[in-house]
């Protein structure tokens, strides 16, 4: 597949069969990551590649986070118990981390690159015939989920990417076009 076709064709995927991605996929990918242009050749991004219990931990920890607002504790079980059951059934999992460093200038640069190693990630694996869901937000700076995935001190959880085999093909979801947000200087 071209690139542009990948890049047209890329969504987020919530549902994947059950065929396991195979170690040579998730190298591929990984090896694809570590191309994203980075100043000064930081080369900050850390990948670590879940496996079945590193996946039920980081469900135990989302679905903590979830449960949270449930006031029956049966319920609020359940959630749990859910969230866990989604990640373990996921076919590969993959958290992104960054160094962390003490020039504030470079840690912004390099939280750049290593999204555009992530960006790498799921270009790529759309090239395989795989799919991504990508995953931000708060979680990534909670202290269990960083403990789930062993992210170390002087490290920052970035992004989650959920990768396997689609069972589904979302529709695009409209975007403005870019002539709409783009200005053209003298």
């Amino acid at each position: 597949m071209d690139l542009s076709d990948a890049i047209r064709s890329r969504r987020s995927v919530r549902q994947f069969t059950g065929r396991p991605v195979r170690r040579e996929d998730i190298e591929r990918l990984l090896e694809a990551a570590v191309l994203a242009p980075n100043h000064r050749m930081t080369q900050p991004w850390r990948f670590s590649v879940l496996g079945p219990e590193a996946r039920r931990a980081y469900g135990a920890v989302l679905g903590a986070r979830k449960a949270h607002r449930v006031e029956d504790p049966a319920a609020a079980q359940a959630v749990v118990d859910k969230v866990v059951a989604s990640a373990s059934a996921l076919p590969a999992q993959v958290a992104v981390a960054m160094t962390l460093s003490d020039n504030p200038e470079v840690r912004e640069e390099d939280y750049a690159a290593t999204m555009m190693a992530v960006q790498n990630i799921l270009l790529t694996a759309r090239g395989l015939g795989l799919a991504t869901h990508l995953k931000t937000g708060a979680v990534m700076e909670d202290p269990r989920a960083r403990a789930a995935l062993g992210i170390p001190d002087g490290q920052r959880l970035v992004a989650m990417i959920d990768l396997g085999e689609p069972s589904e093909a979302p529709e695009p979801k409209p975007r403005r076009s870019a002539a709409e947000l783009t200005t053209w200087l003298p």
